[in-house]
C-alpha cells in the first residue's frame, strides 16, 4: 500500500519565492553532480559537501542539504517539498521561511550526528522541518493523496492524521523498529519533525506569524476555553443566573438537556471554524452562508474582528445592506474599542442613510464616528452625511 501526497486545500495567497527558490537549487545541484558525468565533480562533492559526521565541517550543515543519492531520492522530497512548502512560505514569507529551512536542515544534521558517524545529504531533515511546520499551521487541513494498492484512486486525509500518524509515527518510528531503516536517516528525520513542530509553535506563541484562528494554537486554546466554559456551567444553577441573574429559580438539568447543549455548543464551534477555513482560502460566499447559519443558532454569536469585518464587507459588496449593517453593528457590539470600530461607525452610518433609509440611526452613527474621530477628512465626511440624514428626512 503506497500514499503519495499529491496537493493540499490551502491556497497561497503571496508567491512562495524562497520555495520555488530551493526547488530550483535542489534540481539544479543534482543535474550537476550526478547527471554531469564529471569524476572530479563527483569527488569533490563527495569530499566536500556531503555531511560527514565523524569531523564535520561548518559549510557541510547547509551543502549537504541540497544533494541527493539518486532521482527517486530527489524526486519524493522535491514533491513532500511542494505539497506542503509552498503554503508555509505563503505563510511566513520567503526570508523567514529561507531561515527556517536552512536552520530545520541543521538541527536535522545534528540530531544525526550524535548517534551515527555516518555520512549525511539530502533535503530530507530541512523538509520535515516545513512539514511539522505545516501541520502547526494549518491542523485542520486536508491533503489529498495518491493511494496504490492494486487500485489507483486519489482521497483526501486531515493532514493531523497524514502527517502525523502516517508519516512521523508510522513511517519513521515504527516500521524502522520492524524492518530496519536502511539507508534511510531517520534521526535527521525525528529531528527535523521536532525541530519544525516546536519552532513553528514558538514563532505563533510570540506572534512572529500572524495568529489565525485555526492554526493548532488557535485549536488548543479555544478546545481549553470551552473546557473552562462546559466546567463552569455544569452546574445548571450557574447556568440559570447568568442568563436570568440572582434571582433565577435553581433548576436540575437531565442528562438528555446536557447532551443536548453538548450538541448546540459542538455544532457553533464547528460553524465558526468552517467560517475561518473558508474565509483564508478567500471563499467569501461559503463563509458567508455559515455566518447566516451561526447567528440565526446564536444571536449572539460574533467572530474575530477580522473575520466580522471582512464577513460583513462581503454581504455589502454583494448587495446586502441589511446583513452588511447587521455585522458591522455586532462588531461594534462587542468590539466597541476596536482598533478599526470609528472607521465602521461611519461606513455603518452611511449604510443608514443610502441605503436603508434609517436616518434617526444613521445620524448616532455619524454623530459617534464624528466625535470619536481624529482625521479632519473623516470627521467632514460624517458631517456631510448627517446633512444628507436631516435633508432626507425633512422631506420625508
Amino acid at each position: 500500500m503506497i500514499l503519495i501526497p499529491i496537493r493540499t486545500e490551502m491556497v497561497a495567497r503571496r508567491t512562495p519565492t524562497a520555495n520555488y527558490a530551493i526547488l530550483t537549487a535542489n534540481i539544479l545541484a543534482y543535474l550537476l553532480f550526478n547527471v554531469v558525468r564529471v569524476d572530479a565533480l563527483r569527488e569533490f562533492c563527495s569530499q566536500h559537501l556531503v555531511l560527514n559526521s565523524g569531523w564535520p565541517a561548518v559549510h557541510q550543515f547547509f551543502t549537504y542539504q541540497f544533494l541527493h543519492a539518486d532521482i527517486w531520492h530527489l524526486g519524493g522530497n522535491m514533491l513532500f517539498l511542494w505539497v506542503f512548502g509552498n503554503s508555509v512560505n505563503a505563510k511566513l514569507g520567503s526570508p523567514a521561511y529561507l531561515m527556517f529551512y536552512l536552520s530545520a536542515g541543521v538541527f536535522a544534521a545534528l540530531t544525526f550526528t550524535v548517534g551515527s558517524q555516518d555520512s549525511l545529504l539530502g533535503a530530507s531533515g530541512a523538509i520535515a522541518g516545513i512539514t511539522t511546520a505545516y501541520l502547526v499551521l494549518f491542523p485542520r487541513s486536508k491533503v489529498t493523496v495518491l493511494f496504490i494498492f492494486f487500485f489507483i484512486t486519489f482521497f483526501e486525509v486531515p493532514a493531523m492524521l497524514l502527517i502525523g500518524v502516517k508519516i512521523i509515527i508510522w513511517d519513521n518510528i515504527v516500521t524502522p523498529n520492524i524492518v530496519g531503516a536502511g539507508n534511510v536517516a531517520t534521526s535527521a528525520h525525528l529531528g527535523g519533525y521536532a525541530f519544525g513542530l516546536m519552532g513553528a509553535a514558538f514563532m505563533l506563541a510570540v506572534r512572529a506569524i500572524p495568529r489565525d484562528h485555526f492554526d493548532m494554537l488557535g485549536l488548543i486554546d479555544r478546545w481549553n476555553r470551552r473546557r473552562q466554559f462546559q466546567t463552569a456551567m455544569a452546574d445548571p444553577n450557574a447556568q440559570r443566573q447568568a442568563v436570568f441573574g440572582t434571582v433565577a429559580r435553581p433548576v436540575a438539568r437531565t442528562p438528555q438537556a446536557q447532551r443536548i447543549e453538548d450538541q448546540r455548543l459542538d455544532k457553533i464551534t464547528d460553524l465558526r471554524n468552517r467560517i475561518a477555513e473558508h474565509l483564508e482560502r478567500g471563499e467569501l460566499t461559503a463563509a458567508g452562508a455559515l455566518y447566516q447559519e451561526l447567528i440565526a443558532g446564536d444571536p449572539n454569536q460574533c467572530l474575530p474582528p477580522k473575520q466580522q469585518i471582512e464577513v460583513a464587507r462581503h454581504f455589502y459588496s454583494t448587495g446586502r445592506p441589511p446583513q452588511a449593517a447587521s455585522a458591522f453593528e455586532r462588531y461594534l457590539s462587542s468590539y466597541r474599542d476596536g482598533h478599526e470600530a470609528n472607521e465602521i461607525r461611519l461606513l455603518v452610518g452611511i449604510i443608514y442613510a443610502r441605503d436603508l433609509k434609517q436616518y434617526e440611526t444613521a445620524q448616532e452613527r455619524l454623530q459617534e464616528a464624528s466625535d470619536r474621530l481624529s482625521d479632519e477628512s473623516r470627521k467632514a465626511q460624517c458631517r456631510e452625511w448627517i446633512e444628507f440624514a436631516k435633508r432626507e428626512m425633512g422631506g420625508a
